[in-house]
């Protein structure tokens, strides 16, 4: 029977990577990348790098396929469909990668930035091929730092105040309102800086990008003041690259 390793890969430090993770690594035959474009081929050079750094030379394959690519201007009604259009061709291409590259018995991998229960989509397409039966196999999920934690590290502070709940969201939900009841939210996958829209009032906002890699950037403060240097930052970093990862925790004053 095949298997699959799901491996959380931290945020980006290859020191960041468990006991645990390393011993997947170097168990697994045939790692399998998605190649995201040019733009992003820093992100492929990090995964190689982490694979040199912890698993011996030889002992491996590498083999990469192109992400499908994604309606990103879908909003409203319209999202939820593309995403699942998206998660849909992407369960194509692993399901093929499973069955070609890999053999009846072999183990293979996929490297999850950060955590793989944490806004990842990659449990839930294995799930997908084993309930549509095109191939078999078993599959395990190895725990990593994701970069909600990273950041919190990173700037040296908790998520949640005593007591109190912390709320993980998205900017798209943000930018519909300030989540009811909670004081801290962390915020992922907001590429429209809905941040913005709390400048007048009493947060404090810790922001980071590039978490764990060579190109992090750290901004924190009250958000009146930060905003304005974290869109600046941002504009240029992804400029620079030609993408960007960021983080956020935004916490409102009593």
């Amino acid at each position: 029977m095949r298997n699959i390793h799901v491996i959380g890969i931290g945020a980006g430090d290859p020191d960041q990577l468990t006991l645990q993770a390393v011993r997947a690594l170097r168990s697994t035959d045939v790692f399998f990348v998605l190649d995201k474009g040019e733009a992003k081929s820093d992100l492929v050079r990090l995964r190689r790098d982490l694979l040199d750094a912890h698993v011996p030379q030889g002992t491996y394959r590498v083999v990469e396929a192109r992400d499908p690519e994604r309606d990103r201007a879908a909003g409203g009604d319209a999202y939820s469909p593309a995403v699942g259009d998206w998660r849909g061709a992407r369960a194509g291409i692993y399901a093929r990668l499973i069955a070609e590259e890999l053999g009846e018995n072999g183990r293979g991998a996929f490297l999850v930035w950060g955590d793989p229960a944490l806004y990842d989509s990659t449990i839930g397409i294995l799930d997908e091929i084993l309930d549509g039966g095109s191939v078999r196999f078993e599959y395990d999920v190895v725990p990593g730092i994701s970069s909600v934690s990273a950041l919190a590290a990173r700037h040296r502070t908790g998520l949640n105040r005593v007591g109190r709940p912390v709320q993980i969201t998205t900017g798209r939900r943000l930018a519909e309102g300030f989540p009811e009841g909670v004081d801290d939210v962390v915020v992922m996958l907001d590429a429209q800086q809905a941040f913005r829209t709390y400048a007048d009032e009493d947060i404090d906002i810790y922001w980071g990008a590039y978490l764990g890699t060579p190109d992090e950037i750290l901004v924190s403060g009250p958000i009146a003041e930060a905003a304005p240097r974290i869109e600046r930052l941002r504009a240029q970093a992804r400029e620079r690259n030609g993408w960007i990862m960021d983080t956020y925790l935004l916490r409102r004053n009593p």
